[in-house]
């Protein structure tokens, strides 16, 4: 039996190529969008700062528009909101739905909740520890101060954690596109807020965003939650067998 020729190996290999994305491209398209891109525009966001030690001409111009709006009432709303981003909020809500994915045997999404937003939490502790970026000080505010570091904005982060979960948990239910949209004004909500109370620059807010939907999709990628199998390991996987004729 003859070997086969360098060209015939590289001819093989793209068969194997092409047949790997034609059964994978929607993981990989996955891979792309909600994991590569948002790290890479969360990496061009940490770079600046650091190069720069300060804000950009845009967090500036957006505080201060922001800020204009300023009156008691919506002083004491943004006050009460922004506890919905933290304790009074997703911790709870992540609580409840622990406790009912439990009862329900729900393994492989209970431990993509709580990979998830454990994971959201040792992230953002250690990009503020990195970066050490202080947070706005652009007018003299009587809101209760924050005193960690601002980058990457931890309501933000962990707001659009729980929001990116819940989606992906009901992907392809009728609660999905309910879930989105009330999800998509509960993260707005929160990030007006820590802008309003002049606590984080947009770009905290804009890179909390960013690493907590690209976290949430790659352990979803890794755990797959919507697999029902108790085998964890269990998974239909792609093999060099499989392409074999």
């Amino acid at each position: 039996m003859t070997q086969p020729n360098f060209q015939q190996l590289l001819q093989s290999f793209s068969s194997f190529l092409k047949q790997l994305f034609i059964a994978r491209w929607r993981p990989l398209l996955a891979l792309f969008v909600g994991v590569c891109l948002p790290l890479l525009i969360f990496e061009e966001l940490a770079v600046e700062i650091w190069n720069n030690e300060g804000a950009f001409a845009w967090d500036v111009s957006i505080l201060l528009a922001i800020h204009e709006t300023t009156h008691a009432q919506l002083d004491a709303f943004a006050l009460f909101l922004t506890q919905f981003g933290g304790f009074h909020g997703v911790f709870l809500i992540s609580v409840v739905l622990s406790l009912v994915l439990l009862v329900r045997r729900r393994w492989r999404s209970l431990a993509y909740l709580l990979t998830t937003l454990g994971g959201t939490a040792i992230i953002n502790r250690t990009a503020k520890g990195l970066m050490h970026r202080i947070r706005p000080h652009l007018w003299e505010s009587s809101f209760p101060p924050a005193h960690d570091y601002a980058f990457p904005s931890g309501h933000a982060m962990s707001s659009m954690a729980l929001i990116a979960v819940l989606v992906i948990l009901t992907w392809g239910s009728r609660w999905c596109w309910f879930v989105g949209i009330f999800g998509s004004f509960f993260v707005l909500g929160i990030a007006w807020t820590r802008l309003y109370l002049g606590v984080h620059f947009p770009s905290d807010i804009l890179a909390g965003w960013l690493v907590s939907v690209a976290w949430a999709v790659g352990v979803s990628l890794l755990i797959k939650p919507h697999l029902t199998k108790a085998n964890p390991l269990s998974d239909q996987t792609i093999s060099d067998s499989s392409f074999s004729s």
